[in-house]
């Protein structure tokens, strides 16, 4: 089976233009591999392909507003830190790259496209319905990925916005053509694919569950979809609701990261990320191993720190911020930084070296994820209260604050908050100018306290860029300078940047790029 990853991965790549010219010599004929997948083993252990060894969280930390330029005094670890960090197109290929992703978000897609073919030419047996669901789900969540990464947010005009090419065959021709379709489309494929998945999924098909699509694994990513897969009537907000609880239970407290034992643990060496990122830790849903340079980038060596999270951001924003649980003292997690350093970061994972790259391993989905996608969906459907135990229930673990907090006061505190200006009002309230329409007053302020906390919990795991094309939120790049800064570009809300542009060699090869203000 040795070469069987090789060839559809080069067969892939050939297809969607990368690096088709390298590619030849092994293009000249198709040898037909499918008798190697010829025993239920075999199937069963090409699975470990079909989950990406790749990761967003660089790139979408980069582009968020997690994320301003230190100055010179610092040094990027790779050029496309730069570029990416600037809103730039950009050419290079290695890891954590917009092309790096592609090949390998669709390299897992062929993977499991591979494992549903053998099962299918098996007669579609019971005793695989395990691994054709977790390969459904595989496939579904890479696509959504990389929806994410190259298209715009789900919005009211997803039938005329460009999709991303949804693999469901494995490709026998050595130079096939594919079309974007729309994200619409893209969007019921993934729904499609998740919703068949679900009543296959089997836990005890696992020896190391937290490392594949387990039954609550396959519920959280549900909710993320859903979350993202909104409908202008918020009819989506009651399948959130529904997912989220399969994942939480009862009693969502009992289910969280205990952040104040983490947070009294050093941030020195790898201490807090083998901690953070344990298979044996209650929050962690899903965890993988991939290859990229974030881990060394939020570590304690002084690599690559020219953008990044620093302590202006960390102090008004984020991981230092007040909030309704008082100032930063209250909170249990804190940030990595020393004296006359300005970067700052949460050490959620450590350098992990192997052979050739460096690897990087993140959870991909947790319990306090969830649980502030559920609060997001009661505040969407205007059921206050509901939203509000569950933000009482993240200040209670992740703070020392004890209080329960009421709709009110939750209104209170956001309602009077100045909104944001990034020289002159350091705030975590930002002007939001989503495709659905958000209320003043009551809901916007509980709105705002979700992104807030979210940002907080989430920082350094990329999911605040997915908030801010869904909210619309105007984000700025500054250029840092003894704690203060000076403004060197925007993004507006309908910037064309926002939808990250495909790789070069797949628009060479005749694929349609997204739409950019100077063509």
């Amino acid at each position: 089976m040795k070469h069987i990853n090789i060839l559809h991965t080069l067969l892939l790549i050939s297809g969607l233009g990368l690096g088709t010219s390298s590619c030849n010599d092994f293009l000249d004929k198709l040898p037909d591999n499918r008798t190697e997948l010829d025993t239920e083993q075999k199937i069963t252990k090409l699975l470990i392909s079909a989950y990406p060894e790749v990761t967003a969280n660089e790139l979408f930390e980069l582009y968020s507003d997690n994320s301003d330029d230190n100055g010179p005094k610092y040094s990027y670890y790779q050029l496309a830190e730069e570029d990416c960090y600037n809103w730039k197109d950009t050419q290079e290929e290695y890891q954590d790259t917009p092309n790096y992703l592609w090949q390998g978000y669709y390299q897992a897609i062929t993977a499991a496209n591979m494992v549903l073919k053998a099962i299918e030419q098996k007669g579609n047996p019971e005793s695989l319905n395990p691994q054709r669901g977790e390969a459904l789900v595989c496939r579904a969540y890479s696509h959504f990925m990389l929806a994410n990464i190259f298209c715009n947010a789900y919005n009211s005009h997803a039938a005329e916005e460009l999709g991303i090419p949804y693999m469901e065959e494995v490709e026998t021709t050595v130079n096939p053509q594919y079309k974007r379709g729309t994200l619409k489309e893209v969007y019921e494929k993934i729904e499609h694919d998740l919703l068949a998945s679900i009543p296959f999924i089997s836990d005890d098909n696992y020896s190391v569950p937290k490392y594949h699509f387990t039954k609550k694994a396959v519920y959280a990513f549900a909710t993320r979809f859903y979350l993202n897969y909104m409908q202008t009537d918020f009819s989506n907000c009651d399948k959130v609701i529904d997912y989220a609880t399969r994942v939480l239970g009862n009693d969502a407290s009992g289910q969280l990261r205990d952040w104040e034992s983490w947070g009294k643990l050093t941030a020195n060496d790898n201490v807090q990320p083998d901690a953070y990122i344990a298979s044996t830790n209650k929050a962690n849903l899903l965890i993988s191993s991939t290859t990229s340079n974030w881990g060394i980038l939020i570590s304690n060596y002084m690599a690559g720190k020219r953008y990044m999270h620093n302590k202006l951001i960390a102090s008004n924003e984020t991981s230092q911020s007040s909030g309704l649980w008082g100032n930063a003292d209250y909170l249990y997690v804190k940030p990595f930084t020393t004296s006359g350093y300005e970067c700052s970061f949460i050490r959620k994972s450590g350098v992990y070296e192997g052979s050739n790259y460096l690897y990087y391993m993140p959870v991909i989905f947790n319990t306090d994820e969830i649980l502030l996608y559920r609060a997001e969906a009661y505040a969407l459907k205007k059921n206050y209260t509901q939203a509000a135990a569950d933000i009482t229930t993240w200040q209670k673990a992740y703070t020392k604050n004890k209080n329960t907090l009421t709709p009110e006061m939750i209104h209170e505190y956001y309602g009077k908050m100045p909104y944001y200006s990034p020289l002159t009002s350091l705030t975590p309230k930002k002007k939001i100018h989503p495709d659905f329409t958000i209320e003043e007053g009551m809901q916007e302020s509980m709105i705002q306290c979700i992104l807030h906390i979210r940002r907080i919990t989430s920082l350094h795991e990329g999911l605040r860029w997915p908030d801010i094309k869904r909210y619309g939120i105007v984000i700025y790049r500054r250029f840092i300078s003894d704690g203060y800064g000076s403004i060197t570009d925007e993004m507006p809300v309908n910037d064309l940047r926002r939808a990250i542009q495909i790789p070069k060699s797949v628009i060479l090869a005749g694929m349609q790029p997204n739409p950019r203000t100077n063509e």
